[in-house]
């Protein structure tokens, strides 16, 4: 359903004529105007240039080049994050989808859109006001004056011949929607940038404590050094060495710990808070590596906001190409009031009625090719949108299949990862062993203490870049958001 629903508006929009369309309500209301001026439109719009017939974006691929074999072919769901299995991400989301300050402005936008919609769609209606006035005049060295009163009930009616109004009303409503697709990437965008974020301040902090248990070891072996020293069994270049490595391990826990501190601030910001107080709990350790879903290509299309704001764009280009063009054509206009005239006030209401009706025709002449011009902006802009369209469904397939590959190539890194922290682990273990025993230099228990603290780094790193890219390839995937779209196809202008 959603693959027809697609193909539709595609052919549909893309490819549609709007001047066979404007050609076609000419001669349905050529009964109205008059054979002769129906006709002369007619041929002053076959005049008007065409709007070049617009090519589908190409086929969608049948599959992603870098899923693995693993890869459930299946979409994530709405609240993808909780695959994660942490609680406190959970209310972290929550906090930012009721305080993040620019979720609240795209918010406010889609009621704008809203309310220029609805705007919009009033021109469709009569106008219908209510008068009342009063006056009294006189000389003033004579003195005496007379009064009126008057009421009326007025209303104006524009025909829609050409259906411009209508097409002001469709291009207002595709703008509504762009506006909403809008707000849903600001939210999908958040919800990332939430995620990583909480991702970043734990392995930070995890970061932090693995520096402080090596420095705790340095100073370990420190202490067995300078025993060593004492009783004559090391020399002065053992314990300068080993003061070294000390003062360097501590060196290190600064700039962790400022990193770590810059990170929950940007968490807060994202959260709508002041970054005084906040704090996580979490640990890295406990987070889950969520199982990869990346779904089919073809529904990349109806699931991405960004590219169904694109989409939603080309259809307001549309209409705002018809209105260009209903400029160039004759309007008319209805006017209609009834009312009482009295010189008594208590006799307003009680007198003959008044009435009024009328009707006018404007027709453009010379306007220095002001309504050509503006024509040929909207459909530049058009062309423009179009451009902008077959890019951003472009970009979805490389993103998509860019973070398929990363999670891919990061797998396999962090498995040869485990086996070489493994490794180090056991040769510290023996290094440290051995030059207690004395078997072993001090330089080769260093070798061992410095390749430990290397295969920790990379090992938390290497965790934390695992699922930030599955947080990337959900944000390219259009998270789980598109299960309240499906009820709310984008109209055509048209339609």
């Amino acid at each position: 359903m959603r693959n027809d629903f697609l193909q539709h508006n595609l052919q549909h929009n893309l490819e549609h004529n709007v001047t066979q369309h404007a050609k076609d309500t000419l001669k349905k209301t050529a009964g109205r105007l008059g054979a002769a001026t129906a006709l002369g439109a007619v041929l002053f719009v076959s005049g008007c240039g065409t709007t070049p017939v617009q090519q589908v974006p190409s086929s969608p691929p049948e599959g992603w080049e870098y899923a693995s074999p693993q890869a459930r072919d299946a979409w994530p769901a709405r609240d993808w994050w909780r695959a994660f299995g942490s609680a406190e991400l959970d209310q972290l989301m929550v906090h930012a989808q009721a305080g993040n300050p620019d979720l609240g402005a795209a918010a406010a936008r889609v009621l704008q859109a809203e309310a220029q919609a609805r705007v919009a769609g009033a021109s469709l209606l009569p106008n219908v006001d209510l008068g009342l006035d009063a006056s009294r005049s006189g000389l003033v060295e004579q003195g005496g004056a007379s009064g009126s009163y008057s009421s009326s009930l007025g209303a104006s009616y524009e025909l829609d011949f050409w259906g411009a109004n209508r097409a002001r009303r469709d291009g207002a409503r595709a703008a509504l929607q762009a506006t909403a697709f809008d707000r849903e990437t600001v939210a999908i965008t958040l919800s990332a940038g939430v995620a990583s974020a909480y991702l970043q301040v734990l392995s930070l902090q995890e970061r932090l404590e693995i520096a402080r248990l090596n420095l705790e070891i340095a100073e370990e072996i420190l202490r067995v050094v300078e025993a060593r020293v004492g009783s004559g069994a090391g020399t002065p270049l053992d314990l300068a060495r080993q003061r070294a490595v000390v003062a360097r391990q501590r060196a290190s826990v600064q700039p962790l710990l400022q990193q770590e501190r810059d990170a929950r601030a940007a968490l807060a910001l994202l959260l709508g808070r002041v970054p005084q107080g906040f704090a996580v709990d979490g640990n890295l350790a406990d987070i889950l590596i969520p199982e990869v879903m990346a779904g089919l290509p073809a529904e990349l299309l109806v699931r991405r906001p960004d590219i169904r704001q694109q989409e939603a764009r080309l259809l307001a280009a549309d209409a705002d190409i018809a209105v260009a063009r209903a400029a160039f054509l004759p309007g008319v206009r209805l006017t209609g009031a009834v009312g009482t005239r009295s010189d008594v006030f208590s006799e307003l209401f009680s007198g003959d009625l008044l009435y009024n009706i009328g009707a006018s025709l404007t027709q453009p002449i010379f306007n220095a090719g002001r309504l050509r011009a503006q024509r040929d902006l909207s459909e530049a802009r058009k062309l423009e949108l179009l451009e902008l369209y077959r890019g951003a469904i472009q970009r979805a397939f490389a993103e998509v299949d860019l973070s398929l590959s990363d999670i891919e190539t990061l797998s396999e890194q962090a498995f040869q990862q485990e086996i070489e922290l493994t490794q180090t682990r056991r040769a510290f273990t023996l290094a440290e062993a051995r030059y207690r025993e004395g078997a072993d230099d001090l330089l080769t228990l260093l070798d061992a203490q410095q390749s430990l603290y290397q295969a920790e780094e990379n090992n938390g790193l290497l965790r934390l870049a695992q699922m930030q890219a599955i947080v990337t390839l959900y944000r390219v995937l259009g998270g789980g958001w598109s299960e309240s779209l499906e009820s709310e196809p984008v109209e055509s202008p048209d339609a």
